[in-house]
């Protein structure tokens, strides 16, 4: 997996960060993986709970010395990214694969075994259009870090903030290896090249992760129902649902929203 040179090395004798210009909270850095520790380190991650206000501190100097924010879960059953058997070594490089292609091959599988996927059929419709920016993608990540660090959501029992040696907020999960979609597709960096689409057509940013839960901010949310339901072929390609729902029905729930999760099983 082509990277970014990996500032994360220097923390190890300037853990304050001071050198690339940071001046970090007490934190650690991770480097263990499925098949023992890394040759190099994967990210940073904080000691304690993030709060709001931590990325907005945080993530502009940060990107500025080559590291992106993300959220990390540690206090769901597979506590933190030390326990999640982090495989980076397996990983592809996004930018080998094609988003529509991805998505086709996906639908393929989820139009035949799920239900309520009308109007659309088995056949990929295509791509879904971009929508018109409402905000600055990296000024709406922070204000989405902001909501799920304010303590009001369930599926984030302790974020903590991490940075990760990354070229695109959408690569985060292939630069560290992430086995979140495993049982899905064992090679996360085929998701990461939806999510370089999505970041050019709707200015995602990966803002959350846990052991197997994504969630995105959206600064491009489709804005009628027409679009949301062509993003939701998408949504429903890239994670499949547990059939409680139609797309047309999610597709209403897609319409302005500022964020969008995802769980794999």
């Amino acid at each position: 997996m082509a990277t970014l040179p990996n500032p994360l090395p220097r923390l190890a004798t300037d853990p304050s960060g001071r050198s690339l210009g940071l001046q970090l909270p007490p934190g650690r850095l991770v480097d263990e993986t499925d098949d023992g520790s890394w040759h190099e380190p994967l990210l940073w991650l904080a000691d304690k709970p993030a709060a709001p206000g931590t990325w907005k501190v945080l993530g502009a100097p940060a990107r500025r010395a080559g590291l992106l924010p993300v959220l990390v879960d540690v206090g769901g059953a597979m506590a933190g990214p030390e326990q999640w058997e982090l495989s980076p070594g397996l990983m592809s490089y996004p930018g080998d694969h094609d988003a529509e292609e991805v998505l086709a091959e996906y639908w393929q599988e989820v139009a035949e075994d799920e239900a309520g996927v009308q109007p659309f059929g088995s056949s990929w419709p295509g791509l879904a259009g971009a929508c018109s920016l409402a905000a600055d993608p990296d000024t709406r990540a922070a204000q989405v870090a902001d909501g799920l660090t304010d303590g009001a959501r369930p599926r984030l029992k302790e974020p903590r903030l991490a940075l990760v040696p990354a070229r695109r907020s959408a690569d985060i999960p292939a630069v560290i290896g992430w086995p979140g979609p495993l049982n899905y597709d064992s090679d996360v960096a085929r998701l990461s090249a939806v999510l370089r689409s999505w970041e050019d057509r709707f200015g995602i940013r990966v803002t959350a992760l846990g052991y197997d839960t994504l969630a995105l901010s959206v600064a491009a949310p489709p804005t009628s129902t027409a679009q949301a339901e062509a993003v939701a072929v998408e949504h429903f390609a890239f994670c499949p649902t547990d059939g409680t729902t139609t797309l047309r029905a999610y597709a209403e729930e897609l319409v302005g929203a500022t964020s969008w999760s995802f769980w794999w099983d």
